[in-house]
């Protein structure tokens, strides 16, 4: 009898934990501030001001005034939104029956804490996330402008770009690239072939695009195991989840021009809402010439991307559904391409034609759902996405080799209702890929490729620390056509588990774990020919096992009065490896490497500290560095970012800012095989914006001055390095104009 009294009472413990009482609920509080311009002070209308966990939202007056009543007593995150700003967040703890003045100054140019969608599918300040999240607003983007993602995203924390030449350059995230860093468009995967190969890039035009979003580390758990390394999430702003439809017209146009490379670009669109429906439409393109250095011109190094889309969507109390169709058109050209494929002059001087990319991309997207219903599922997200991929690589005008890539995703997202302390949601996640390339560089075979996944993700809240915990379990099949290549599949797991700690007012703790499997991409499975852009004649292995990693990340964070910061340390162990291994012999002029595994680690971390030491002076560094190897060989992995810092000073006055910058890079001595070391360097960079606004007009100039001491530099991650150095002294204006 004692011991079942003793279990009873401790039961009853656990429960009025993790199930308070709701006999104890008391009256609610209020939130209520206005939203105004930063530079002038004018109230903003129509800005959604949200309560992040309660999903509660409401939108400011012709004043900037807002209100939202019965918020039960807790510790919440309010965000302010508006069309192509950056969003803007405060942490308020309510108490029953008080009310909160919060009041937000929205600014293009400056932010102190971000939003992202992306590390959970709900938006949270990148504070708050268990993961490392880094995000690029529109502005930034537009300041950055260029033709490729990689070369806009290069400069960020953690992330690096590996190319060949700048028409094709990709993010590499803590030194994880290739089929293990996911390239997204609004949450989906975009259709594209660039984790192939090096110099297959892909269409975004980053002058249209809402923001970036930047997942550092294994993001596995809700995307896949493509995402073993990161997440890069390009958001539109319209292909992704509206909460509702706004009143009137909305718009902006972006515009950037520059020396060095001749870069000229437009972006523009255009959304009308209405009643309970809106409608929108975007579009532009972006140009590039051949780079200078300061050793001369990269010839074949230009680059053009185009872009349209459009569509709209009934968004009504309970439920939404909208339609979006993009299209994207791309040519870029491939530097010593022609060199690499023994295209010398011919005899009697005549010149081979350059080698160049051209794609297209069609897209079409549904997403449909319903909110806040009263029912064990209160909110549910369905996706359906289909995408005709195609790109040829061209010899002058004669076409070399076609990819074709069509492809159809799905997925359906579910939150539960909220269960005392838990929270959480789940869902379900599936892939058709038709996959056929003839010509050349047909290395790999026609192939059927299937995917199907379901996830969970759930959290726990306590008084005095967060948790979080997750699996997804992912099929994915190969069919192949040719007889004498065998079918694969594989079945993986993956799981997550973190916590979050409060340490003081503004600082936290967060310990994450990560178990995630990643089945071998077709080129590493079925790769078979001379592949220009690795320099290698490859040879895949219908043989290979999934790829397991095991991981740890401890972040220690900050942001609060006048000091921002933020340090990440990570380790992660993998399994089973995929790389290519060279063989020692040369096949068709290039050395032969074969797809092996082995045992490898990683390990890095990234610091950055913003300082007010003013109120109109604030200094910056941030540092990062990353270290990987086989283990199993002892030998350093393939093209690995070298260690990297930065320092600079933010000066603002009114709507004025300025920022000088130095970046100081490593030399990089730790070397695969086949590999050379990279000098080390120093580049001098400023910065400069003015913003302008009324109450439904907002206009911001920048200019960038970059490589100011034009330094001759490279990037170890180039597969033409020694060929093509980094780009010379130059500047580059933009400009950019909102509307509301």
């Amino acid at each position: 009898m004692r011991l079942s009294r003793i279990l009873a009472v401790s039961l009853t413990l656990v429960v009025s934990l993790l199930f308070p009482s709701v006999g104890k609920a008391q009256s609610g509080g209020t939130v209520r501030g206005t939203v105004t311009l930063k530079s002038n002070g004018s109230p903003l209308h129509n800005v959604t001001v949200q309560i992040v966990q309660l999903h509660r939202s409401t939108e400011t007056n012709q004043s900037g005034e807002y209100t939202i009543e019965n918020v039960p007593p807790g510790r919440y995150t309010i965000l302010a939104h508006l069309d192509r700003f950056p969003d803007f967040v405060e942490t308020i703890t309510v108490a029953a029956g008080a009310v909160n003045e919060v009041d937000f100054e929205l600014s293009l140019t400056s932010i102190d804490e971000e939003v992202t969608v992306t590390a959970t599918g709900h938006e949270e300040s990148t504070l708050d996330t268990f993961q490392t999240v880094t995000t690029l607003n529109s502005i930034e983007l537009t300041q950055k402008a260029n033709t490729s993602i990689g070369e806009v995203l290069e400069d960020e924390p953690g992330v690096a770009k590996k190319s060949f030449g700048p028409g094709g350059a990709r993010p590499v995230i803590r030194g994880f690239d290739g089929d293990r860093v996911l390239i997204l468009q609004d949450g989906v995967t975009s259709g594209t072939l660039s984790s192939q190969s090096a110099d297959h890039g892909e269409s975004f035009n980053v002058l249209t695009l809402d923001k970036v979003e930047v997942v550092k580390g294994p993001a596995t758990l809700l995307y896949g195991s493509n995402a073993i390394g990161g997440v890069v999430n390009t958001i539109s702003g319209h292909g992704q989840i509206h909460d509702h439809a706004h009143e009137g017209v909305r718009g902006y146009v972006n515009a950037a021009g520059g020396s060095t490379n001749a870069l000229a670009g437009v972006g523009a669109g255009v959304e009308f809402g209405t009643d309970e429906f809106m409608f929108w439409a975007n579009g532009g393109g972006i140009r590039t010439g051949d780079y200078d250095t300061p050793i001369g011109e990269i010839p074949n190094s230009r680059s053009r991307t185009g872009n349209v889309s459009g569509g709209g969507g009934y968004f009504g109390e309970r439920g939404f559904f909208s339609a979006n169709y993009s299209y994207e058109n791309s040519r870029y050209g491939i530097p010593f391409a022609a060199e690499f494929h023994g295209h010398h002059e011919e005899e009697g001087g005549e010149e081979e034609e350059l080698v160049s990319v051209a794609l297209r991309r069609h897209n079409v997207r549904l997403i449909g759902g319903f909110r806040d219903l009263d029912s064990p599922i209160v909110n549910g997200r369905f996706q359906f996405n289909a995408t005709n991929y195609n790109h040829v690589e061209l010899e002058g005008e004669a076409i070399g080799t076609t990819f074709d890539n069509d492809v159809f995703s799905y997925r359906g997202d579910l939150d539960h209702k909220q269960a005392g302390r838990f929270s959480g949601s789940f869902g379900f996640s599936g892939l058709h890929r038709d996959y056929v390339t003839v010509g050349e560089e047909a290395l790999a075979p026609p192939v059927v490729q299937n995917g199907f996944a379901v996830f969970a993700l759930e959290h726990v809240d306590f008084e005095h620390a967060r948790l979080q915990f997750g699996g997804r379990i992912e099929r994915t099949t190969y069919d192949i056509e040719p007889i004498e290549l065998p079918d694969r599949s594989f079945t993986g797991f993956s799981g997550a588990a973190g916590i979050n700690v409060p340490l003081w007012a503004g600082g936290s703790f967060v310990a994450n774990y990560t178990h995630s499997q990643r089945a071998p991409s077709l080129e590493e499975l079925y790769n078979f020919g001379p592949h220009v852009a690795n320099l290698t004649f490859e040879v895949g292995n219908p043989n290979l096992e999934d790829e397991r990693s095991n991981g740890v990340e401890l972040s220690l964070r900050h942001s609060r009065d006048r000091v921002r910061a933020l340090a990440n340390f990570y380790f992660y162990r993998l399994s089973d490896f995929v790389f290519l291994a060279p063989a020692g012999e040369e096949e068709d002029g290039f050395p032969v490497a074969n797809y092996r595994q082995g045992d490898s680690r990683f390990v890095g971390g990234e610091l950055g500290l913003d300082v007010d030491v003013h109120r109109n002076v604030t200094l910056s560094f941030m540092l990062d560095a990353v270290d990987a190897e086989r283990t199993d060989a002892g030998t350093p992995l393939p093209r690995i970012p070298p260690l990297r810092g930065r320092v600079g000073v933010d000066v603002t006055y009114k709507g004025f800012r300025m920022r000088p910058e130095i970046t100081l890079v490593s030399d990089q001595d730790q070397l695969f095989a086949n590999e050379t070391r990279t000098a080390g360097y120093a580049r001098f960079d400023l910065d400069a914006s003015y913003t302008w606004g009324y109450q439904h007009f907002v206009h911001v100039i920048s200019v960038n001055a970059f490589n100011l001491g034009d330094r001759l530099y490279r990037n170890h991650l180039s597969l033409i390095k020694e060929l093509a150095p980094e780009i010379g002294r130059g500047v580059r204006v933009s400009y950019t104009m909102r509307f509301f």
